[in-house]
């Protein structure tokens, strides 16, 4: 079963279940104890008290224990996000109803795609079975950003904006990526529908601007060590009815980016794929304008 995304407070909370044929006290063992979490959790676990520690290869995180009814509750601060995991009673077991309050939602693709796997790996544990994740890291995570909504533009007036989550990548390797080492407007920063003009602002490995026919597109790296990299693209366009075509341009443009960040170049430009796109967001801006008439 896949995972939700809903906001709660002005929060973005992931939502997962499932149905798990062990005993509650079984399953608690295995969401409880630091030597059962190394089977499965994505990080080592050290509880000490109330006070708890996620320890990575390169990093560590601080954390407490929020809530531990036994063998019902367990919940947790993990640096600035709140993980709680419940076991409801089942004539098969129990159910795990599992949540995860999240500091931004733009990670939530990544973040399902991963506790899908890691839930798996607790179900396999479980069951004394060893487990194997699976090679496609790009095609679970596509899935939730879309499912989700997170690949969707905006537009303001006549700024149309994305923000994308490129996960965990270098700011360099993001960079190199993206201008393939070419001097002027790369080809990975226009497309068929934003054609290039000149450079007007550019500051390796963060920032590339440039003026276009249809108006002026700003490229925009950041890495935070606690929540990962992005690229926020925004385009003021000329021509206020261009945006549907702008916005269903890069909308497609930042999938393909996305891949190739994985290192999946997909090729030709999916021109129909666009023009779906234009349809959505054209619908889209319809609505808004019949639910704005007095």
């Amino acid at each position: 079963m896949s995972g939700e995304l809903r906001r709660v407070d002005g929060k973005p909370v992931l939502r997962f279940e499932r149905l798990l044929r062990h005993s509650p006290a079984k399953v608690w063992r295995a969401l409880t104890e630091p030597a059962e979490l190394e089977h499965w959790f994505p990080a080592k676990v050290v509880i000490d008290g109330k006070a708890m520690r996620f320890v990575f290869p390169d990093a560590t995180n601080d954390g407490e224990v929020l809530e531990s009814d036994p063998p019902r509750v367990f919940a947790f601060r993990w640096h600035t996000d709140v993980l709680r995991f419940e076991l409801l009673p089942h004539e098969d077991g129990c159910l795990l109803v599992f949540t995860h309050v999240l500091d931004v939602e733009h990670s939530a693709g990544r973040t399902a795609a991963g506790w899908d796997s890691c839930l798996a790996a607790l179900r396999a544990r479980l069951a004394d079975r060893p487990f194997e994740p699976s090679d496609d890291r790009l095609g679970p995570m596509e899935h939730y950003v879309r499912r989700f909504g997170l690949d969707e533009g905006h537009v303001d007036g006549r700024e149309v904006r994305f923000v994308r989550d490129l996960v965990w990548k270098p700011l360099q390797e993001v960079w190199e990526l993206f201008t393939e080492g070419a001097d002027g407007v790369p080809a990975r920063a226009a497309n068929p529908h934003v054609p290039p003009g000149p450079v007007t602002h550019v500051r390796p490995p963060r920032l590339l601007e440039f003026d276009s026919p249809t108006g002026r597109v700003r490229w925009e790296f950041r890495h935070d060590p606690d929540q990962g990299t992005t690229v926020e693209l925004t385009h003021t366009v000329h021509d206020p009815a261009f945006a549907p075509t702008a916005l269903a341009a890069w909308h497609v443009h930042l999938e393909l980016f996305f891949a190739a960040t994985f290192g999946e170049i997909r090729c030709p430009w999916p021109e129909d794929r666009v023009a779906e796109l234009v349809r959505h967001y054209g619908n889209r801006a319809s609505s808004r304008a019949r639910w704005s008439r007095p």
